[in-house]
C-alpha cells in the first residue's frame, strides 16, 4: 500500500450496523443452519418487514423468508430465527429509508464547505452535498466495527486509487478514496448490511463507490459524525 501502510489500517472487514449486536466477530459468511421452528423475540416486526402475515408465530414459510434475508445479508447463523441481529438490520434499513431526500435535515453536516461527502455513522448513511444542495445519495454504507471505528471529524480526500489492493488484508478495494490515515471510501462485493463491520473504511456498493469516484476530487472535504450502533 506504499505510504498508506504507514498511515494506518485499511480496508475490508465484514460489517455490522446495528444494536444490539451479539454476533461472533470474524465470520465472513452466514454459516449454514437448519431452519428454526422457534418464534423469535422480534417475530412480529420481522414478519411485517418481510411482508409476511403478522401473527407473531413462526411458520415454515416465515422461516424460509427470514433465512433468505439472513443469507443475502451475511447474518450468521442463517437459521431463520427472528432475533436481535436480524431485526437490527431491518430496523436500520427502515431508518435509512426514512432519511428520504433530505439526509441533512438536522444540519449536522457542514453546509459552508462547498462540495463535501457526509458520513452519518448512527444511520450508516453517506451522501454528497454542495452547500445545502444534495448532489448524490443518501446511500447505505458499512463503517468500522467495534475496535476499528471509523474516526469522526472533518477530513479531506488526500489520495485516490481506483484499483487499490490492501497490502494488509490482501483484498481488492476498488474506487478507493482515502480521507483519514488508512480509512477510505471503497466498494465491496458483499452486502453493505452484513455484520459485524469494516476495519475502519466506509464500504459501499460498486455503483455508489463509482459515483463517489466520479464526483469527488482530491482535496474535497469529508465529514464523519455520529456513532455506529454496537460500537
Amino acid at each position: 500500500m506504499g505510504d498508506i501502510r504507514r498511515r494506518g489500517i485499511v480496508a475490508l472487514g465484514i460489517t455490522a450496523l446495528v444494536a444490539p449486536l451479539t454476533v461472533a466477530l470474524g465470520s465472513t459468511t452466514a454459516q449454514a443452519a437448519s431452519c428454526s421452528a422457534t418464534t423469535g423475540p422480534y417475530q412480529k416486526q420481522v414478519e411485517k418487514f418481510l411482508g409476511r402475515p403478522v401473527d407473531g408465530r413462526q411458520s415454515t414459510a416465515d422461516c424460509k423468508a427470514i433465512k433468505a434475508f439472513q443469507t443475502k445479508h451475511g447474518i450468521s447463523p442463517n437459521a431463520g430465527y427472528a432475533g436481535s441481529v436480524t431485526w437490527g438490520v431491518m430496523s436500520l434499513m427502515n431508518k435509512q429509508k426514512a432519511a428520504g431526500t433530505n439526509p441533512n435535515k438536522a444540519g449536522k453536516c457542514p453546509v459552508d464547505k462547498g462540495r463535501i461527502a457526509c458520513v452519518d455513522l448512527t444511520r450508516q448513511l453517506s451522501w454528497i452535498q454542495d452547500g445545502k444542495t444534495l448532489k448524490y445519495g443518501p446511500v447505505p454504507v458499512r463503517t468500522g466495527r467495534n475496535g476499528y471505528e471509523t474516526r469522526t471529524g472533518l477530513k479531506k480526500v488526500y489520495w485516490r486509487d481506483i484499483d487499490h489492493v490492501s497490502s494488509i488484508y490482501h483484498v481488492p478495494m476498488p474506487y478507493s478514496q482515502f480521507f483519514d490515515g488508512g480509512q477510505a471510501f471503497h466498494s465491496v462485493g458483499i452486502s453493505v448490511w452484513a455484520p459485524p463491520g469494516s476495519h475502519g473504511c466506509v464500504n459501499m456498493t460498486k455503483k455508489d463507490a463509482a459515483k463517489y469516484w466520479n464526483t469527488l476530487r482530491k482535496g474535497d472535504d469529508v465529514f464523519v459524525y455520529g456513532r455506529k450502533p454496537g460500537t
